[in-house]
């Protein structure tokens, strides 16, 4: 039996293949074909509900991740990647061509597909979503026919946060940059209320700020993160009663801190810096669920007040929970679409039962400008997703024509009306 990483999902294919180069995927999705059977395509495991389950056919990327290289464009502006590549094993390929990514998600554990395919995102004002950093998207329909989608192109937008609708993404085209180093600075004692009555202030005080809380204080901010480069100067928390950590923290208050990044001011690489977690260390308390849900930056004082107010039903299921922000994109599915965006990240005990019992009245809680993140725990019906979503029929038609024998629709994507 195949699970994903937090081992509260087992996949139900009837088997998992791994194809190693595009000649034998093709072959794969020839024999889908013949069968009449349904695909779905496996990154790195790390979504928490069965955006990619079938009781057909697997596909993971791993094998052509292993076999495929990393190429710099002539013009060092962008680089092609093989989808399934974990962020963790680009980086010393961009390390070596001394060139950086503009942001990073807290995970440098999972692929750029699984990542970019569901909206995943790192934090900062002025930073978009993951999908944000592509260029070109290069995929194979369930036909066999090679597509190559770019910045510009009508259907671009669509293709780009796809949930594996489309087709199998094989390559991404990134943009980078001269590499870069960052200064990570943990503070302590900001209290909820002065934050929220400066939220727009807090959030810039450097290039990605994260609010961490268990929510067993309602009144004081368990710790806040900032990360800002070298080059800019992070802003200065006096004025909310901050004061830097004494020493390293985890996320998880009380838990051993050597498995993230380096703390305390301490200048290093971008790739070292930007991710809550080191690559050589598994990123977790122990198994876990997670949950997220994004909303309209407008609505982001509205939201975390609302959360606020169930803490006492919250924080004895709770690991920890992460405020964070984004940049609006023009990505048809990302939960960023059209608009600034805060993230509300809770890491859940796995408990799946009470969190699923759980959710309902938190869901119902924040405003409809609330959006769940695709690859995580939410009971949202599908119904209303789609009306969060203005391009959600444009997609719709996308998917229908370079899938019309819907080869690539799993009971996740049936359950939102695909």
């Amino acid at each position: 039996m195949t699970t994903n990483w937090a081992g509260n999902l087992t996949y139900r294919a009837a088997r998992i293949v791994e194809p190693r180069d595009e000649s034998e995927l093709t072959g794969i999705l020839a024999q889908a074909q013949t069968d009449d059977t349904t695909l779905r395509v496996l990154g790195s495991r790390h979504s928490f509900n069965d955006v990619a389950d079938t009781d057909g056919v697997l596909v993971s990327l791993a094998g052509l991740a292993a076999t495929e290289r990393v190429s710099v464009a002539s013009d060092r502006a962008s680089v092609r990647v093989p989808a399934g590549i974990r962020y963790g094993d680009l980086v010393p390929v961009l390390e070596d061509e001394s060139l950086a990514l503009a942001n990073l998600a807290s995970l440098p554990h999972i692929s750029v597909a699984g990542a970019v395919q569901t909206g995943t995102h790192g934090s900062g004002d002025r930073v978009g979503a993951l999908g944000t950093q592509v260029a070109a998207v290069e995929l194979l329909t369930a036909s066999g026919e090679r597509v190559i989608l770019r910045r510009g192109d009508e259907d671009f937008p669509g293709v780009v946060v796809g949930l594996g609708a489309i087709g199998v993404v094989t390559h991404f085209h990134l943009d980078v940059e001269p590499a870069y180093t960052v200064a990570q600075t943990v503070f302590e004692g900001v209290r909820w209320d002065d934050a929220l009555a400066r939220y727009d202030e807090l959030t810039a005080a450097g290039d990605s700020v994260s609010l961490f809380t268990r929510w067993t204080d309602t009144d004081v901010i368990d710790q806040v993160w900032v990360k800002a480069r070298t080059t800019s100067h992070p802003g200065d928390l006096s004025a909310f009663g901050a004061r830097a950590a004494d020493g390293p923290r985890h996320p998880i208050p009380g838990i051993d801190p050597t498995p993230c990044t380096a703390q305390e001011g301490v200048a290093g690489p971008w790739y070292d810096r930007l991710p809550h977690f080191r690559l050589a260390f598994t990123p977790s308390a122990g198994e876990e669920l997670q949950s997220e849900y994004l909303v309209a930056r407008t609505d982001a004082v509205a939201a975390i007040e609302a959360v606020r107010a169930l803490a006492e039903r919250i924080s004895p299921l709770l690991l920890t929970c992460e405020v964070r922000t984004m940049a609006a994109d023009d990505l048809w599915l990302s939960p960023a679409y059209g608009r600034p965006t805060v993230g509300i990240h809770f890491t859940w005990h796995r408990d799946e039962e009470a969190v699923r019992a759980l959710l309902p009245a938190l869901e119902a809680a924040l405003p409809a400008s609330t959006r769940p993140h695709w690859g995580k725990v939410f009971t949202l019906p599908g119904e209303e997703i789609r009306r969060r979503y203005p391009r959600f029929d444009d997609f719709a038609a996308l998917r229908g024509r370079l899938d019309p024998d819907r080869r690539f629709v799993g009971d996740y994507l049936a359950r939102l009306g695909l």
